[in-house]
């Protein structure tokens, strides 16, 4: 593989019990990949989300694999995105704590107040519900893993409570 071709789809191994407790697999899969700016963009997989914690291990979550990752308004969700040389998301803002393992590669993360990071390979970023964007500048494929957890609206000193701003996918 190439430093600019895509990576190859995540493989999700689930756990579960059986009637009686004992610990089994539930599943072993790829993934395939969610790409809803086109191939050029950047693609997510979704591997689990639940509307609200704590969570029951006796339940499966809903299959959302075929959505943008957003985090339910009392949930967790738990995917990869890829970002391609060159891809970019839109400023936006969602209603979590964001926690981001940058796996492969390297990522620009842009605030709306004009300041940018770049966060490569083994780092981490704790993202608490700040309006910002994403940004391959690199030539490689960029990997990330998240897990949101639902948070609080952020209030500003003067009582106003910054919204989730959210982008679209290509029609």
């Amino acid at each position: 593989m190439s430093s600019t071709t895509q990576f190859p789809a995540p493989r999700l191994v689930v756990t579960t019990h059986t009637a009686d407790g004992t610990s089994v697999f539930a599943s072993d899969s790829q993934i395939t990949p969610f790409q809803p700016f086109g191939p050029k963009g950047s693609s997510f997989s979704r591997f689990h989300s639940r509307l609200s914690v704590p969570v029951s291990n006796a339940s499966f979550p809903p299959d959302l694999s075929g959505t943008l990752p957003r985090c339910p308004p009392e949930g967790v969700m738990f995917c990869t995105t890829d970002f391609p040389p060159g891809a970019q998301a839109p400023m936006h803002r969602t209603q979590s704590v964001d926690y981001c393992a940058v796996i492969s590669g390297e990522i620009v993360l842009s605030l709306d107040g004009g300041e940018e990071k770049t966060v490569g390979a083994g780092e981490f970023i704790v993202q608490r519900g700040v309006n910002h964007s994403w940004i391959n500048r690199s030539n490689s494929v960029c990997r990330c893993l998240v897990v949101m957890v639902a948070a609080e609206k952020v209030v500003t000193e003067d009582g106003k409570a910054l919204e989730e701003t959210v982008f679209a996918a290509k029609k």
